[in-house]
């Protein structure tokens, strides 16, 4: 059974005297022998503190969570000037007061009304104080005390996290740090054992442990393997009251994860690897792939592939897929199953990060062999070089074989090959092929000075599968013959002056040849023999490819002969000699003192042709007058008026008269209603017409109902009247036609309706007497006549 000691407060009055109460220390436990009570004084400002043994007289102290039916009694309140006769009135207030806690105002006891939890609210600071009921007035100063919740251990311990999350590195050594947890208690860490937490391990062992102060995890097995186990549950209690029987405790998981370290080499799940690749593997195009297993993730499962050794170490290479950690084999050069079929290779797998403190448990490397086999295909033909080069004079006859292109079929067949040309690379057909054993000749003429090379294409393909086929590019270069005769470089015509003198050197000729020369031209220049002893001129070969054309005499006269023509014979020294005669034009002109050319023409003294100034002049301004007048003509046509359409009224024309109104047509159904003249009552004031939009709308005026046997024709004299009297009629005129001629007409009817239904035809021959202006009206109604009579 729970004791409380009781606390005896004393608060000194005005004149010195002794209250007798009972001490009680700050941390106490039991139940009081008798009330508590707090004596007010006149001289309460001054409160006892024994300081030896921190009395404090001041306070109450009430137990939280409360839990009986009747309000919990806290103390008393009791002044000395309270004589038992109900003249004094207690008053409270302060925290609480009259919620929390409530006065007995006559007896002064305190009592608390609902459960205090101390965990809200520790301590309560309130104020008492006596007054007299009669006069209202206090009796004694205010004095403030204090009430203390005291604690029990009604709160568990409660982690800061529901989960904790950790990791540490596999084969960590005994000992080493996870995580630390930590747990707090509400309860107050000041009063009994309430708020001490101890920390367990309920799961998790033998791998982890903790400490039990600290709530610090630490690792308890040595070695342990990410690859065996990667994840661990630890569930950690926190227990209070020192972890003594009867205690509150909370729990938390603390999910533990191992994290990789390079410890596993890696491993080929076999020993050997075959594969196959087919001769017509281009390079760098995949064979295979190979793969280590490595116990190990991210980077310390990255692996690197090499070929160390074998017999394909330069036929194949191996790279390494950064995706999927595997050695993928390719092809570096040609493959040929007839020269190797089988090729073994050693292929080694290594790690890129190792870790030095996992060396013992051995390399981090391993090796495997690759066996590749090499697939024989019906490959093209193989010519005997990647490309042919021939020469071929160019007056080499047709059908003169130039040349041969070889080409074989590398299987083990030995199929037969035909040969083609490539027709896209000889459009001319210049040359030809045997499709048997691959000799080339010309089936044209050649000119190297025309085309010096020839770049043609040559197919081989296979008799049995044209489809295997392959091309070789033949380079033919058209070799020069002496074929074409020296000439002039260009078209020589040159002049001697009247007052030449004799051998006096007028030009100096040159020549070009096509044709190619080795050791150089060597170009002979002379007269051509009818011209060598009956010339005015004399040709000089200078020995270096050119020659000197000089005059033979003294003087020339134009009017005599103008114009003289040199032919000149060129030859080569080539073989065979080609030679050529060209013809030089020399022009006597008359020349000034210093030789340079004044005139050239003859004819042009004698028969002057050329206008004069004057003449030019004049046929200039004759033109320039036939301009004006032809404009001035069309501006003048222009300008003129018109003659109005009708001169007189003799003057019987065509004539179109435009009124610019229209009726409504076939829409304007409210224009009139021949219904309404029949039945004058059904007239609808309101109806105006839909084909023009009046300017100005009047509300329409009633006009007085007709009698019933009122003629149509006084109707319409009647309404005649009423709309040339009516100021809101609209400003326009309006043409309605009634089916109505009156009573005994002698025309008859004049409707055109009815017109269709006559059975006579209308003779309209009179047309043609009317004159020309009528023919075309004439011909028109005379050629209808004719359609009917036909």
């Amino acid at each position: 059974m729970r004791t409380y000691h009781c606390f005896w407060l004393l608060f000194w009055a005005g004149q010195p005297h002794q209250s007798f109460l009972t001490p009680l220390s700050k941390r106490t436990s039991g139940f009081p022998e008798k009330e508590k009570v707090l004596v007010l004084s006149g001289n309460s400002r001054r409160d006892l503190h024994r300081s030896k043994r921190s009395w404090m007289w001041n306070q109450f102290f009430l137990l939280e969570e409360y839990t009986g039916t009747d309000y919990q009694y806290v103390g008393k309140l009791h002044s000395d000037q309270d004589k038992g006769d109900g003249s004094l009135k207690y008053i409270l207030s302060g925290d609480g007061a009259g919620d929390l806690f409530i006065i007995n105002e006559n007896t002064g006891d305190i009592q608390a009304t609902k459960r205090l939890d101390r965990e809200e609210k520790p301590v309560y600071i309130l104020r008492a104080q006596a007054i007299n009921r009669r006069t209202g007035r206090p009796v004694e100063p205010e004095s403030e005390f204090i009430i203390k919740i005291h604690d029990i251990n009604d709160n568990e311990p409660m982690f800061t996290k529901d989960v904790y999350n950790a990791s540490i590195p596999e084969m960590s050594e005994v000992g080493t740090f996870v995580v630390q947890v930590t747990a707090t208690d509400a309860d107050d860490p000041t009063y009994g054992n309430s708020a001490k937490v101890v920390y367990s391990i309920l799961q998790g062992q033998p791998y982890f442990s903790v400490e039990s102060e600290t709530g610090i995890i630490k690792t308890a097995l040595l070695n342990m393997d990410r690859e065996n186990r990667e994840q661990y549950q630890v569930v950690i209690q926190a227990k209070d009251m020192g972890g003594q029987m009867g205690g509150l405790s909370g729990t938390t998981t603390v999910n533990i994860t191992l994290t990789d370290v390079n410890d596993n080499p890696p491993r080929f799940p076999q020993g050997t690897y075959q594969f196959r690749a087919p001769e017509s593997t281009p390079p760098d195009s995949p064979v295979g792939r190979i793969k280590a297993n490595d116990a190990d993730v991210d980077e310390n499962a990255e692996i690197e592939y090499s070929i160390t050794e074998g017999d394909g170490y330069d036929m194949f290479g191996i790279t390494t897929d950064k995706d999927t950690q595997e050695g993928i084999i390719t092809v570096k050069k040609a493959l040929d199953f007839e020269n190797k079929n089988l090729y073994i290779l050693k292929v080694e797998a290594t790690n890129t990060h190792v870790d030095p403190r996992f060396l013992y448990l051995g390399p981090f490397k391993d090796a495997a062999t690759v066996k590749i086999q090499v697939e024989d295909v019906d490959e093209p033909p193989v010519f005997s070089r990647p490309a042919y080069i021939m020469e071929v004079k160019e007056d080499v006859p047709i059908n003169s074989v130039i040349g041969t292109v070889t080409a074989q079929d590398p299987d083990a067949a030995k199929n037969p090959v035909k040969y083609s040309v490539d027709r896209h690379t000889d459009m001319d057909r210049v040359f030809n092929i045997n499709s048997g054993n691959g000799s080339i000749f010309t089936s044209k003429p050649l000119d190297r000075e025309t085309l010096l090379w020839h770049n043609i294409t040559v197919i081989a393909a296979e008799i049995n599968n044209p489809k295997q086929s392959s091309r070789v590019p033949v380079f033919i270069k058209v070799l020069d013959v002496n074929d074409n005769a020296p000439e002039f470089p260009m078209f020589y015509e040159t002049f001697v002056c009247e007052n030449a003198k004799a051998e006096q050197l007028i030009q100096t000729l040159s020549a070009v040849d096509k044709d190619d020369s080795y050791s150089g031209h060597q170009f002979s220049f002379s007269l051509a023999p009818e011209a060598a002893s009956s010339s005015n001129f004399t040709l000089q070969d200078n020995r270096d490819n050119t020659a000197g054309i000089f005059t033979r005499k003294t003087r020339y006269n134009r009017h005599e002969m103008s114009t003289y023509f040199l032919p000149v014979v060129i030859s080569d020294n080539d073989h065979p000699i080609q030679s050529s005669t060209e013809t030089v034009t020399i022009q006597v002109c008359a020349c000034d003192h210093r030789g340079k050319t004044v005139s050239c023409n003859a004819e042009a003294l004698i028969h002057p042709t050329g206008l004069s100034t004057g003449a030019l002049i004049a046929i200039l301004l004759c033109i320039i007058i036939l301009l004006v007048t032809v404009v001035l003509f069309a501006a003048l046509r222009r300008q003129r008026k018109k003659e109005p359409l009708i001169i007189s009224k003799e003057d019987i024309r065509d004539n179109i008269v435009s009124y610019n109104d229209e009726g409504g047509g076939e829409e304007d159904t409210q224009a009139f209603d021949i219904g309404t003249l029949r039945n004058p009552e059904a007239i609808d004031d309101n109806k105006l017409r839909r084909d023009i939009v009046p300017e100005t709308l009047f509300m329409p005026r009633r006009t007085a109902t007709a009698r019933d046997n009122t003629d149509v024709r006084d109707f319409i004299n009647q309404r005649l009247k009423e709309n040339d009297t009516d100021p809101t009629a609209p400003p326009y005129d309006s043409l309605a036609t009634y089916a109505y001629e009156g009573n005994g007409s002698v025309a008859e009817s004049l409707s055109s309706l009815e017109s269709v239904t006559t059975d006579g035809d209308q003779d309209y021959d009179y047309l043609s007497d009317w004159g020309p202006r009528f023919k075309k009206l004439a011909d028109m109604y005379g050629a209808m006549d004719s359609d009917k009579d036909s």
